[in-house]
């Protein structure tokens, strides 16, 4: 969706017209921010066959804590991620800082293989990204607050707070847990895209009365997107600090997943059943 030029105003005196100047920013009126979703979700279309076009890697590291918080165990896998027909393909390259072995590789490979192959006979899936579904389940059941203009890793952002509405009526689970929330929401004002997302809980919420799980009171999560070429926005970093219970398994970790060297790669490479070059 193109940018909205910003006001110019023309101040006339004495006949002649001084030179066109920006309105300043606290002029310019603060959408809603459950329009600027919709722009995004209009965009979402062009910015898939966009990113069809990219590869990148993803660094995701987990360090399980105990009760006082410090970490007993660290794992980290690194995937190069491509897409096909729509749908995302991961391959592990790396895990826990070292290459595959030569056999895990080739495994792997055959793996990869298989997965692209599945994607471009099957239908191209029509689904919201699951972002943007998520937010989109946010506002449904929240009160916005301190609409503003911010700079964002210097560009013009439009930032929200938010907090669950005890009074909304949700209609799924996400929603559900979605009024247990509160946070920040940016959007980058330009290109109409989801910069950057910060959520916390601020009560425990339960699933199945507390008998399936239970996800504590002070679990967060802070995610962030940047441009990486051709108008395309990709999620480049996301961090989570989880304190639940599924079942009877306790989790108490720390995730960060890093997502980087964002390249172009030969499509008809990937046509042929063959996952981008290392």
């Amino acid at each position: 969706m193109p940018y909205r030029a910003a006001w110019l105003v023309c101040m006339f005196a004495a006949g002649a017209c001084a030179p066109a100047q920006v309105a300043p920013v606290e002029a310019r009126p603060i959408p809603d921010p459950g329009a600027l979703l919709d722009e995004v979700k209009a965009n979402q279309h062009k910015m898939d066959e966009i990113r069809e076009n990219y590869t990148f890697h993803l660094i995701r590291r987990t360090d399980d804590l105990d009760k006082n918080g410090a970490v007993v165990k660290t794992t980290s896998f690194e995937r190069e991620v491509f897409f096909v027909n729509g749908r995302r393909i991961a391959r592990l390259v790396k895990r826990d800082g070292k290459e595959l072995t030569p056999s895990e590789d080739k495994a792997e490979q055959a793996r990869v293989r298989k997965v692209v192959e599945t994607a471009l006979k099957g239908p191209r899936p029509t689904r919201a990204p699951s972002r943007v579904s998520e937010i989109a389940g946010i506002l449904a059941v929240a009160k916005i607050s301190n609409p503003r203009r911010v700079l964002l890793r210097g560009r013009e952002s439009l930032a929200y707070d938010f907090t669950g509405d005890p009074n909304a009526h949700p209609s799924d689970l996400e929603q559900s847990a979605a009024k247990k929330m509160s946070g920040t929401l940016w959007f980058d004002e330009t290109d109409r895209q989801v910069a950057r997302l910060e959520v916390r809980f601020d009560a425990d919420f339960h699933i199945g009365g507390g008998l399936l799980a239970n996800i504590d009171k002070g679990t967060t999560m802070e995610m962030e997107q940047s441009p990486v070429g051709d108008g395309l926005w990709m999620q480049t970093s996301n961090t989570q600090h989880m304190d639940a219970r599924f079942v009877t398994k306790k989790i108490r970790e720390d995730v960060r997943a890093e997502q980087f060297d964002f390249k172009k790669f030969n499509v008809e490479a990937v046509q042929q059943v063959s996952p981008p070059a290392r």
